[in-house]
Formats: structure tokens, C-alpha cells, sequence
């Protein structure tokens, strides 16, 4: 299979609304790196003031960071791998678990897929906070007058961004793009002014200045690596937004605008410091007139908002996939447009990230303190999408391990010197992402587990449910008129919650659907394979109904629409049946004590089925049971 034939390729004709959108949603995040990345790669290196050949050394690796890690990495490849015109770390996951057959090798990817996921959240709750702040901080080189009130402003700015969440981004989408399209004009403006003064700065272009200050610095250069990877985070967005644009303007934007422009601004940036040394306060500010300053520091909070706004939509997105494939507890899932399935806004999901980012601003207090607790959850979500890359383009792709070795092997050292690069922040915050992302895995491979647990249960104790349908004609169970719909994760055994009704209220209704919902690992399924439906005896029907891991599920909707295969369905003459488990420690548990106290929190705190399958309130009827596990 060819990568550029693996699902639906956007490659729509490029418009101006077109690029604008890519330039509001896919780039806000790398675009705001100019704010704080030269300054924190330089500051480890000018206690004693900075050489000519640290400051070209330190911009040659920055830029090429950008052509390797962005450019080549990303857009010449990753972007080929697309999962049904999808993209993301979850999306490349699921594409190569279908390459493999074992059960093991499955799990072993899926493994991967939840730790990149885990370090997503983490990016999720830094980027707002080091966007933020970093654009606020402009105020001190404005007014010395402002430094106090640096922290109060952004808490109010980012209160303010996470408590308007809920009205989605349709509203405020229309200004994105022209917005970033002005910064990236700004910064590329800026950059180039510096360099007509100071041309010498474009030697940084050439490589061999990188390569000297790794030589001249050896296994300290590892520092310098921990913050020159601030220069790229936002790069996995070029992948995650695929779905919604198309990979033709993303890469036609990046390479004929945003590259340009932030080369150009990070060469300014150097030009500058080459001239004038003290600027290392705070060159991108200074790189601006005086007159300039204010609109500047107003034009770059709007495009950390904008930055962070991409952020929190995407850890929305990157939560509902973890919740459609099994990894975390249903959640609530607000729909924010009635045209796009994909702008959502989920409350509780919202709400961690706004606690996440507060605890940060007033823990760290600066942009350059939190710039160590931001590269490890950037680069290992890098290492883990190389790993991904090159399981799916060998074996779906069909390359040969010459080749992928030869083409992804490069770019997974440079992820993993980022990586390692970083772990040397540990100590000063770079174990905020670590923390965050071990809880999130904890959780989340413990829910996993023990949903399989449970299934297990399920079928071992169960009723087959052939075995019911062929004694129910002599059973003489009395029928009711109504349809029962009975939720069922086993569609092969007798939902509990048949029997609980059997049993307390011995009568069974004259329609009955065993309706059984499955998560696919693709983003949608396509309408023609939604609905599957077997009769079983008469009036008694199996109902299957698939989901990809970008939708959200909606029973009734999907029951209605059997009358096309003639099943009557009276919304308001319909019962939904639904077993409600508790959960309790078998004699001989499967799971550690801690594992089944977080199993328990986590079922108990989930989204009740009826709200998640959109199933009327006023129609559900629970049935209780206890399972050992």
C-alpha cells in the first residue's frame, strides 16, 4: 500500500480561508516559540559572556532542528501516514496495530500509543502556561513598573480562555488566522530588519557552525539541546490537524510561510545579540522600536491565546479518542457546532487542564523556569511518533528496513538526544510531565485491564445467548407490548440485566434489541457499515453499532433508523435496559489492591452510560450487579 493512497487525502484546492485556518490552528503553538526559545538556549551559556560562534552555533541548531524534526520529519513523511485521512499520535497507533497479528505485539504498540498520549496532556497543560507568560513578560521590557503585575495578568487571561471554553471555537475561529497571519508577517518583518544591519548572522544557515559548538561543548551541548527543542514544540499539531485540513495546505503553509518567517525572526534574534549583547534580556522584544513594544506584547498575548486554544481543543480530541478506545472512563462530551462532529467541549477535561495550568503559573512564576519542564513532554511524544512511523511504514507501507532505517533512523537519535537532552531538567521541573504522565498511564492501563477483567467475567459466567433464544418459545414468558433495548458488551451472552428483569418482573416485551456498541480503529465509519442487525427469533433482534475513535455515540438516533431495514421503533414506547456493575475484590484477586481502589474510583466517577449513548433519562431502567474480579 502506498502511504499517499492509505485513506482520504484532503488535498482540497488551496484558498486563502483554507491557509488562514492552518495558520489559526495547526501553527499557533510553534509560532509563539520565538518568544522564549534563543533566549533560554543562550542564558545556560553566558555567565561568562557570549562568543560569536555560541550565538551562530546555538541559531544553526535551532534552524536545523526545524528542517530535520519539522520539516523532513513531519511534513516530508509522517504526514504520508495518515489513518483514514486522520492523523495524531492515537490515530498512528491504531494504524500500526492493524499491521500486526499477535495479541502481544498489539498491546506492546498500544503501550507506546498511551505513554505519547500521557505526554500530550502533559504539552496540554505547560503550552498554555509558557505561552502566556512568556507574551506577558513583554510588559517588563515595555515598563520595568509592570514586573508585579505579570502573574496576576495571565491567571486573568487564562481563567478567562479556559471558562469560555464551552461556547466552542466556531466563534472566536474567524479571527485566529488573520491574527496569526499578522504575527508570522510581524516576526518575519522584525527578522529581517536585524538582518540588514547585521548580515553576518546568515552564516548560522550553514550547519558546520552546529556541528562546532557541539564539538567545542561535547556532552555539554547536551544542555543547549534541552531548551533548542522549545524551537520546535507545536510539531505534532502538524500531524494531529491533518483530519481537518488536509496535508497539501498544511505543508504548503509551513514551507511558504511559517518556516520563513521564523528562520527569519531567529536570525534577527541572533543579528541582534551579535550587536548588542546585553539584549539577551529579552530579544524578541527588543528586536521591536519602542513604539512598537506595546502593540507587540498585545499582538503576541493574542497569539499565545490562540496558541493555547489549539492546545485545549486538541487535548478534547486526544481525551475522546482515549475514552472511544478503551482506555479511560466515559466522559461527557459536549458537541459545540452543528455542523462539525469535531469541535467538542468536554467539563471535566477542561477543568483539570485550568487547575493543571494555574498550579504552574504560580509555581514556576517565569517562562524561562517552566521551559524545564517543557521538553520532555514535547520529545516523548517525538520518540514514541518515530517508533510508530517506522513500525507502520515497514510493515503497512511495505519499505524495506534498509530504507526505513535509513530515513527514520536518523531522525529517532535526534529524538532521542532531544529526550535525553532533557532529562537533565528533571531537577528544575522537568519532572512536572514525568509525574503527570505516570499518573495519566497508571490510569490508564488500569482501566484497560480491568474492563477486560470484567469482560471476562462477563463470559464466563454468562448465558449464551443462543441457548436463551432456543428455550424462550417453551418458556411461556408473557410478552408486554413496548421494545426493550438491552445494552450489552457481550453480544454473544444474555446482558445481566434480561435476567434481573426475568426474574423480579417475569415478562419480557414483544420487541427485544440486544444492542451492542464497538469501537473501531479508524477516526469515522463509513454509514454503510454503522449498523449491522441480525434476527435472532421474531421481534428479537441483535444490533451492532460501530463507532470510529472521532465519534461520539448516539443510540436513539441509530434505532430509529432500522425502520429503513423494517424494525418499527417507537421512541416513546421504548425501555433501555442497563446493568450498572460494582465491582468487588474476587477471593483470589487478578488486580493489586491499588489497581482495583483506582479501578473503582475511576468506574464511579465515570459518565453514566445513558448521558455518553444520549439515551432519554426518563426511558433507562438500571439494574444492579455486583462482580468479583
Amino acid at each position: 500500500m502506498s502511504p499517499s493512497h492509505t485513506g482520504a487525502d484532503k488535498n482540497t484546492a488551496l484558498t486563502p480561508a483554507l491557509v488562514l485556518g492552518v495558520l489559526g490552528v495547526v501553527y499557533g503553538d510553534i509560532g509563539t516559540s520565538p518568544l522564549y526559545a534563543l533566549r533560554a538556549a543562550l542564558l545556560h551559556f553566558s555567565s561568562d559572556g557570549l562568543e560569536r560562534w555560541e550565538i551562530l552555533g546555538i541559531l544553526s541548531l535551532i534552524i536545523w532542528s526545524l528542517i530535520l524534526t519539522v520539516t523532513v520529519k513531519y511534513v516530508v513523511f509522517i504526514l504520508r501516514a495518515d489513518n483514514r485521512g486522520e492523523g495524531g499520535i492515537l490515530a498512528l497507533m491504531a494504524l500500526a496495530q492493524r499491521s500486526v497479528e499477535s495479541a502481544r505485539a498489539r498491546w506492546s504498540i498500544a503501550l507506546i500509543g498511551i505513554v505519547g498520549a500521557c505526554l500530550f496532556f502533559g504539552d496540554g497543560i505547560i503550552t498554555p502556561a509558557i505561552s502566556v507568560l512568556s507574551a506577558v513578560e513583554g510588559l517588563k521590557v515595555v515598563d520595568e513598573t509592570f514586573e508585579t503585575a505579570v502573574i496576576p495578568i495571565a491567571v486573568v487571561i487564562l481563567v478567562a480562555l479556559f471558562l469560555v471554553q464551552y461556547r466552542g471555537t466556531q466563534s472566536m475561529g474567524a479571527v485566529f488566522g488573520p491574527i496569526c497571519a499578522v504575527w508570522f508577517f510581524v516576526l518575519g518583518v522584525l527578522g529581517v530588519i536585524e538582518i540588514v544591519i547585521n548580515p553576518t548572522v546568515l552564516a548560522a544557515l550553514s550547519p558546520h557552525y552546529a556541528v562546532q559548538f557541539c564539538l567545542e561543548y561535547q556532552l555539554v551541548s547536551f544542555v543547549a539541546f534541552g531548551s533548542v527543542v522549545l524551537a520546535v514544540t507545536g510539531a505534532e499539531a502538524l500531524y494531529a490537524d491533518m483530519g481537518h485540513f488536509g496535508r497539501r495546505p498544511i505543508r504548503w503553509a509551513w514551507l511558504w510561510f511559517v518556516l520563513p518567517a521564523l528562520v527569519l525572526n531567529y536570525l534577527g534574534q541572533g543579528a541582534l545579540l551579535l550587536r548588542t549583547p546585553s539584549a539577551l534580556e529579552n530579544p524578541f522584544y527588543l528586536l521591536a522600536p519602542d513604539w512598537f513594544r506595546l502593540p507587540l506584547v498585545l499582538l503576541a498575548t493574542a497569539a499565545t491565546i490562540i496558541a493555547s486554544q489549539a492546545m485545549i481543543s486538541g487535548a478534547y480530541t486526544i481525551a475522546r479518542q482515549c475514552v472511544q478506545l478503551g482506555f479511560i472512563p466515559r466522559m461527557e462530551v459536549r458537541h459545540t457546532s452543528e455542523t462539525e462532529e469535531g469541535q467538542i467541549y468536554m467539563p471535566q477535561v477542561n477543568t483539570l487542564l485550568l487547575i493543571g495550568v494555574l498550579i504552574l503559573v504560580l509555581a514556576f512564576h517565569t517562562s524561562d523556569n517552566l521551559a524545564a519542564a517543557y521538553g520532555i513532554a514535547v520529545t516523548g511524544t517525538f520518540v514514541c511518533t518515530s517508533i510508530l512511523a517506522i513500525l507502520v511504514f515497514h510493515r503497512r507501507f511495505g519499505w524495506s528496513w534498509p530504507l526505513v532505517i535509513g530515513v527514520f533512523g536518523p531522525l529517532l537519535i535526534l529524538d532521542l538526544l532531544f529526550f535525553f537532552a532533557n532529562v537533565l531538567k528533571i531537577p528544575q521541573g522537568g519532572y512536572v510531565p514525568l509525574v503527570l504522565g505516570a499518573a495519566l498511564f497508571a490510569m490508564m492501563t488500569t482501566w484497560h485491564r480491568g474492563r477486560e477483567l470484567l469482560f471476562a467475567r462477563f463470559r464466563q459466567d454468562g448465558l449464551p445467548l443462543k441457548s436463551f433464544i432456543a428455550r424462550l418459545p417453551q418458556s411461556r414468558t408473557i410478552r408486554v407490548p413496548g421494545t426493550a433495548v438491552f445494552m450489552t458488551s457481550q453480544a454473544d451472552f444474555l446482558p445481566g440485566a434480561l435476567l434481573h428483569n426475568l426474574k423480579h418482573n417475569k415478562v419480557l416485551h414483544e420487541r427485544v434489541l440486544f444492542v451492542t456498541v464497538t469501537n473501531e480503529g479508524i477516526p469515522v465509519v463509513p454509514p454503510d457499515r454503522r449498523r449491522e442487525v441480525e434476527e435472532l427469533s421474531p421481534n428479537i433482534h441483535r444490533v451492532f453499532l460501530r463507532y470510529g475513535f472521532q465519534e461520539s455515540p448516539n443510540i436513539p438516533r441509530e434505532l430509529e433508523a432500522l425502520k429503513d431495514v423494517g424494525i418499527p421503533f417507537e421512541p416513546m414506547q421504548t425501555s433501555y435496559f442497563l446493568g450498572r456493575e460494582t465491582v468487588v475484590a474476587a477471593a483470589v484477586p487478578k488486580m493489586s489492591r491499588w489497581q482495583q481502589w483506582l479501578f473503582t474510583i475511576m468506574s464511579r466517577n465515570a459518565v453514566p452510560a445513558t448521558e455518553f449513548f444520549r439515551i432519554p433519562s426518563d426511558r433507562v431502567v438500571e439494574l444492579g450487579v455486583r462482580v468479583a474480579i
